[in-house]
């Protein structure tokens, strides 16, 4: 079964608001499992446009992906993260297919 990932990019111009969305997502990221595989740090933009923070979480699938974000843990959080900034996601299913070489 194919795991589950939300992409994430945002523009924090509150830094306030973001703290507390941070404390709050915390709350449902453990309920469901959630492991950053990417949170922040340094990076190209090498095509198109581009955020300041980008994320990349991942699930056990697809379905736990989707009801995270559905959660009343979430949306609790999310109340302070349309307050941050411009902000993007993408909750996608990922791929188990054949790879460049295979």
């Amino acid at each position: 079964m194919a795991k589950g990932y939300w992409i994430a990019r945002l523009d924090v111009q509150s830094e306030s608001e973001y703290a507390t969305y941070r404390s709050l997502n915390a709350i449902a990221f453990a309920k469901y499992g959630a492991k950053f595989l990417v949170r922040g740090g340094e990076y190209k933009l090498a095509r198109g446009e581009g955020r300041k923070h980008n994320v990349v979480i991942e699930f056990k699938d697809i379905e736990t992906a989707r009801a995270c974000y559905d959660s009343p843990e979430y949306q609790a959080a999310v109340q302070h993260l349309a307050k941050v900034g411009p902000v993007d996601l993408v909750i996608i299913e990922g791929y188990e297919g054949a790879q460049p070489g295979d």
